[in-house]
């Protein structure tokens, strides 16, 4: 088999020039002639410079709420200087650097501020910032692969509370670093994959003498588990730990009084999926009420609401009642007794500010204003009464206004982004269509579609579907770069409707039903309901042609391009799957468990859910691209896929970026390479333009 990674980079294009010769029914479709002097120059400034990020608003609260610093170039000498602002009236004042009285928000410095914490060489230690005097507080053993993390100080400043990661037994897995061309040095990286030793973890609480860790008596099953908060428990002497099961179908919060060393099951629950996915959106719980209640998140009713418990564990209240998920928690008004989140109940495309009291009547309150649809973000002030605002939709780039709460009454315009709004309003020449999909069977699908520049209706046009559609993360979202936009925009004006889906199992604020419904097998549910979304598309839209049909994604969406092209051949003519997993079972235990378990619990799952198994279905033109420094998908993850397509027969095209890892960001100009090729693979494979 050739390797494409064992050649110099002047020989890759050759290589695939092989590749593609050995598919006798290669035929070009009419490129475009100026599609590389329109293409490039958009795609290097948005990759290259970043022309097309929204300015960000970065501003740290003071204590008390009355203002906030920021930190910009002084007018009359461009130097950087700290300016204080007035929340109310606005006005600023220069201020020296770290006496303008804002907190000291550095998680590693001590309560009093005398103290931090240090890691050096994999220890943890303790340095006094008056003497510099610096105490080791951890004494990690020679022979063990040990490492120390989430340190968090006691709130008396006293002890300091730890995380200890053992992965001794967690199998290395070797890769080529790139140093000499002839003899690249190895490295060793610790790998845990799916069915094999994940880390093995406790928690220790130290003083600052380091003479003593009392670790926590908490039962480590034999499988090993995972943590999510650990955190001190509202005082010095207890200490909160949130644990999860290996297969993260069983969560549980445990209070450890660190002088009885008693251990209390605060809060637990289990589920035949999982009771925490992996964005871990629910993990955690908020102590209110001087540490008497607390919030805690969760899906057990098939909605994702807050539930509000007293601190001997016992259920006070369901603070979010109704059908609709908490898509993320805000901040809670301690004083007035508000919870703060947020969600959007009649779109899950988009997301806006909610708060219920913490009474429990469950009375819902929109707080984000009606006239403002699309993606809003908050960051408050420690009084809750104040917040920056930004506010995006997927055709306009972000604003970003102060505010005053709960009426979200506006302040001031902080960054309105004009000169992108001007360049948004030259680039997109045709408003972005949200369309919901009716696929039957009571299933709809959200979806967007970007149109080409000189769009005509009585026209029909290829489709370029960009696919993830895994639990991680949705494509389909109303906010400025979601889906890969500025891309798949430079795409469509070569001539395609560019689409995005996103199917069941994709993390949509939809209840936990929809999100739960692809367990066992991630793959088959999303092929089929790709596929369907896209004939109901072709359907409704009649400019839409299912006969040039396209699809690319990456990661997952890669895996998903792949089982696009094998599972359904009469749909999609072309293919581009950027680093892929078409081999589950060979993908970290973190993620793959979650939703598939193991080969040894759940054969019949991972035989439906691999590409590789479906290989003899590819008809189309297929290019996999990958790079050989992957530390996610690991290339040999898709190797095994190469190999099975040679065995098979099968014309396709592989493309191996030297050194590179699962984003392709490393070097000058990979980021331009790898959209440039996905665009000229596409315009010579598929046909653009109307017809």
């Amino acid at each position: 088999m050739i390797r494409l990674n064992s050649f110099p980079a002047t020989a890759l294009g050759i290589i695939l020039f092989l590749f593609i010769g050995f598919n006798g029914e290669q035929t070009q479709a009419d490129v475009p002639k100026n599609w590389k002097q329109e293409a490039e120059p958009r795609i290097r400034a948005i990759y290259e410079r970043g022309e097309y990020n929204g300015k960000k608003f970065n501003a740290e609260w003071l204590p008390d709420s009355s203002g906030y610093i920021t930190r910009e170039k002084r007018p009359q000498d461009n130097q950087p200087v700290e300016y204080l602002y007035d929340v109310q009236s606005g006005e600023r004042t220069e201020v020296a650097t770290n006496e303008a009285g804002k907190s000291d928000r550095d998680p590693l410095r001590s309560p009093d501020g005398k103290n931090i914490l240090e890691f050096r060489e994999r220890q943890l230690f303790v340095r006094n910032l008056g003497t510099s005097q610096r105490t080791q507080l951890t004494k990690r053993p020679e022979n063990r692969e040990i490492w120390y993390r989430q340190p968090v100080w006691s709130p008396d400043g006293e002890r300091v509370l730890f995380i200890e990661s053992d992965e001794t037994d967690v199998k290395l897995r070797p890769t080529l670093e790139p140093t000499d061309p002839s003899y690249p040095e190895v490295r060793n990286c610790r790998f845990a994959r799916v069915g094999e030793t994940i880390a093995n973890l406790r928690v220790g609480v130290v003083d600052l003498a380091g003479s003593d860790i009392q670790w926590l008596p908490i039962v480590v099953p034999a499988e090993g588990f995972y943590l999510g908060q650990v955190d001190w428990a509202g005082n010095s002497e207890e200490v909160l730990v949130e644990t999860f099961s290996r297969f993260r179908d069983k969560r549980e919060f445990l209070l450890v009084d660190l002088n009885s060393s008693e251990v209390k099951s605060l809060y637990q629950e289990s589920n035949e999926a999982w009771a925490i996915g992996s964005q871990q959106t629910s993990s955690g719980l908020i102590w209110i009420r001087d540490g008497q209640n607390f919030i805690v998140i969760t899906e057990k009713d098939g909605w994702r609401h807050a539930y509000l418990y007293s601190r001997d564990g016992q259920e006070v209240a369901l603070l979010t009642p109704g059908e609709y998920d908490i898509i993320e928690r805000a901040v809670v008004d301690q004083s007035e007794e508000w919870f703060y989140f947020y969600a959007s109940p009649e779109n899950a495309t988009q997301k806006y500010l909610y708060r219920v009291p913490l009474d429990g009547s469950g009375t819902l309150e929109r707080v984000t204003p009606n006239d403002q649809p699309g993606t809003h973000k908050y960051e408050f002030s420690p009084n809750t009464k104040w917040a920056f605002h930004t506010w995006s939709t997927f055709d306009s780039p972000p604003q970003v206004e102060l505010v005053e709460l709960p009426d979200h009454r506006h302040v001031r315009i902080l960054e309105d982004n004009h000169k992108l709004r001007e360049k948004a309003e030259k680039i997109i020449t045709q408003p972005t269509e949200f369309l919901q999909l009716d696929i039957e069977d009571g299933i709809t699908l959200d979806a967007w579609m970007i149109k080409p520049r000189g769009f005509d209706p009585t026209k029909k046009y290829p489709v370029f579907v960009y696919v993830y559609s895994e639990p991680y993360s949705q494509t389909v979202l109303d906010e400025w770069g979601a889906g890969q936009s500025h891309f798949n925009r430079v795409v469509a004006d070569q001539g395609y409707l560019v689409v995005s889906i996103d199917s069941r199992g994709t993390p949509s604020p939809k209840g936990a039903a929809w999100r739960r419904s692809i367990f066992g097998s991630l793959g088959p549910i999303s092929t089929e309901e790709q596929a369907a979304g896209l004939k109901e598309l072709g359907r409704i839209r009649p400019f839409v042609d299912l006969s040039r049909v396209g699809i690319w994604g990456w990661s997952g969406g890669g895996s998903n391009t792949l089982n696009a092209m094998f599972r359904e051949p009469d749909l999609y003519d072309v293919g581009i799957a950027v680093v892929p997993k078409p081999q589950p079972h060979l993908y970290n235990a973190w993620f793959q468990e979650i939703y598939m378990r193991t080969r040894e619990v759940n054969p019949e799952g991972y035989e439906r859910s691999a590409p590789i198994n479906f290989a003899e279905g590819l008809q189309g033109k297929l290019l996999i691209m990958t790079g050989s420094g992957e530390t996610n998908t690991h290339i040999q993850i898709i190797e095994g896929l190469v190999d099975r397509l040679i065995e098979l027969g099968k014309p396709f095209d592989y493309m191996v970026y030297p050194n590179r890892d699962h984003g392709l960001r490393e070097g000058k100009g990979t980021q331009t390479h790898v959209r440039m090729l996905i665009l000229r693979y596409l315009l010579e494979n598929l046909p653009s333009g109307p017809q």
